[in-house]
This record gives structure tokens, sequence and C-alpha cells, in this order.
């Protein structure tokens, strides 16, 4: 079982100053390794098929309609499914030592997510994109398997860290994590649709809080 994570907006609860309202993180899971190298192929494949660098990076934020939506289509029939916590960071929402500080904030949403998929989570081997702080990163490696693991029950075996701009199925999360994000937002321009072209592979995506 493979799991890919990736977010969208930031940790940043200063919402006045700039920071991104909603903060999303996204866990796209692969239960079947052929599965998932099939429809990383696939992606490898739209590349030549739109023209680009074999070693360009899919990327919501930065995607055209057009490359979006393409992307969207080409995943949609391969057998992932997905998760998603998105966090409002409204004034008011949140409060609490641990959400003043950006990390502990990030661990703490990566914690929720992955409580809400531990029914379906067996030995998974989870990959998370190593740019930014590779402490960081380790520390949420090491929090992950703490967190998850109970006895002799291992909801996560394994924690990797590798570049997004060479994997293609972290490239995937991205995607997962920007549509929800979009979609919560609902005022910017084809949230619903590109929702609604992934909607069968979506398991529980949590709005928190209320």
């Amino acid at each position: 079982m493979l799991v890919f994570i990736d977010e969208s907006g930031d940790a940043g609860l200063k919402v006045e100053e700039g920071s991104s309202r909603f903060f999303t993180i996204a866990l796209a899971v692969f239960e079947e390794n052929d599965e998932a190298l099939d429809c990383d192929q696939r992606i490898s494949l739209l590349r030549k098929e739109l023209g680009w660098d074999p070693k360009s990076e899919f990327h919501f934020k930065r995607n055209s309609h057009k490359v979006r939506k393409a992307f969207l289509r080409a995943i949609a029939p391969y057998n992932f499914f997905y998760y998603g916590i998105v966090i409002n960071k409204d004034p008011g929402k949140l409060w609490g030592e641990g959400f003043k500080d950006k990390r502990s904030f990030y661990k703490y949403t990566c914690g929720l997510v992955f409580e809400n998929a531990k029914g379906k989570l067996k030995e998974s081997t989870v990959v998370i994109d190593e740019s930014g702080n590779l402490d960081f990163k380790r520390q949420l490696a090491k929090y992950l398997r703490k967190r998850m693991n109970e006895g002799e029950r291992h909801f996560v075996k394994e924690v990797k860290m590798q570049e997004s701009n060479r994997n293609n199925l972290l490239q995937l999360a991205d995607y997962v994590a920007g549509v929800i994000n979009r979609s919560i937002q609902n005022q910017k321009k084809y949230a619903d649709e590109y929702r609604r072209i992934i909607a069968h592979r979506e398991i529980y995506v949590q709005v928190w809080p209320k």
C-alpha cells in the first residue's frame, strides 16, 4: 500500500496579513503497487501528449485550466482513493498553543487526516515531498510512525522522502489537495468541475472547524 501526501495553502495563521484562509492536506492511496505504477506511467505519457519536457512538473496552482482538466481526466480511471482535511483558519476559529507554531500545526493536521484514513491503511509506505526543511520532514516521519502504529498493528510501515519533481504520484497528491482546497473556496472558477472529475475516488474530506 502506497500513500502520497501533499498540501495546498499554507500553515500560517495570519490570514489578515496574507496567509491562506484554508490549509488542506490530501492523502492519495494506492492499495496495489502495480496500479500505482500504471498511473505513474500514464502521467509520464501525458507530458508527451502535451508536448512537455519529460522533466516538467505538474503543479495544480501553476498549471492552466486545459492542463488541469487533462491531468485529472488522465488519472481518474486508476484505482486509487483519497482523503482530505481542510483547516478553516478564519480569525477566532483556532486557539491553543499548538496552532501558533507552523510545524506543530502541520503535524497536527497530518495526524487528523491519517486518523480519518486509519480504517483503510495497513502496512503502508508513506511518501512525502522532501522539499523544505529536511529536519522538520524527519520529525514529521517520526511523528506519523509513532501516532499511527499501535503494538502489533502497523498502519504506517515506512515513511520515505522524495522530490516531488521526480515523483508523478506526489504530483497527483498535489493535484488532489489543490482540487479540494479550490472547491472549499467555491467562488473560484471551475472548482466544482475539477472535483467532479475525481469525485468517485473520494472517501472522505473533512472541513474543520465548521
